[in-house]
């Protein structure tokens, strides 16, 4: 029986999202930076993607364009059967709201909500029915992120790593198509950080999530499930089921 390469293809796999000739420059002429260029790429869904690379490699760029917070310069971006070229920015904010979830390295909690407020917050703003009927999904959520005794505890009252998982739990209430999660462990210790991966690995496997992680950190790339990793712009591997000595071999510039 043969055993799958890492860089097998994704084709037999729903695509979450994905990108055809992916460009976006910065300035002009002589003053131009390529951040990406033609960039082709799959995003399986149900599953957990790293995006990693050196500073400047793109990563930030890719998760920006995909989300529909920045502008390609060229090519086309489909996410959740959506081509986000063409959408005016009214239509892109609706977009991302009804199919997207966010995550930061700054929490960004409301104080003066609970944690419970905050997570139900998303939800609130599109009516209270639709607050009503999510709610046997957020209860799940609360339990696989490991926050039901937390629920009434405003932010200053959480560790880091308790309200990175409320923040978490705050984008996967609305049930989006994707969560992107930028650098989401950059401001916490390397136990909460751990926590927060396995959380977020948890909501993949038991919640049936797509999960989009930028990060920089092999560590943290580990919990994923496939690792793309850029180089200058462009996309020099994509790693499915990656051993660490693969993904270590392909960040030296080697082949997994």
């Amino acid at each position: 029986m043969t055993t799958p390469s890492p860089t097998t293809t994704l084709e037999a796999r729903t695509t979450a999202a994905s990108a055809r000739g992916l460009s976006r420059t910065y300035g002009r002429d002589e003053h131009a930076v390529h951040a990406l260029r033609d960039v082709d790429l799959d995003l399986p869904a149900g599953r957990m993607t790293a995006v990693m690379g050196p500073s400047g490699s793109g990563k930030s760029t890719l998760m920006h364009c995909l989300a529909g917070l920045d502008t390609p310069t060229g090519g086309s971006v489909t996410v959740a059967g959506r081509e986000l070229a063409g959408l005016d920015d009214t239509a892109l904010t609706l977009f991302r709201r009804e199919h997207l979830g966010f995550v930061f390295q700054a929490f960004n909690l409301l104080p003066m909500l609970t944690a419970e407020q905050n997570i139900l917050l998303p939800l609130e703003l599109t009516g209270r029915r639709a607050a009503l009927e999510a709610r046997p999904h957020v209860d799940a959520v609360i339990d696989v992120l490991g926050l039901r005794d937390r629920l009434r505890h405003r932010p200053s009252e959480l560790s880091g790593g308790q309200q990175q998982r409320v923040a978490i739990a705050r984008a996967l209430a609305t049930r989006p198509a994707i969560v992107f999660a930028d650098e989401p462990t950059g401001n916490l210790d390397s136990t909460a950080s751990a926590e927060i991966l396995d959380h977020l690995r948890r909501s993949v496997r038991e919640l049936g999530q797509t999960v989009v992680m930028v990060t920089h950190e092999v560590d943290a790339a580990a919990y994923a499930d496939d690792v793309v990793v850029l180089a200058d712009g462009a996309v020099r591997a994509h790693l499915v089921d990656p051993t660490t000595d693969q993904l270590l071999e392909t960040l030296r510039g080697g082949t997994a």
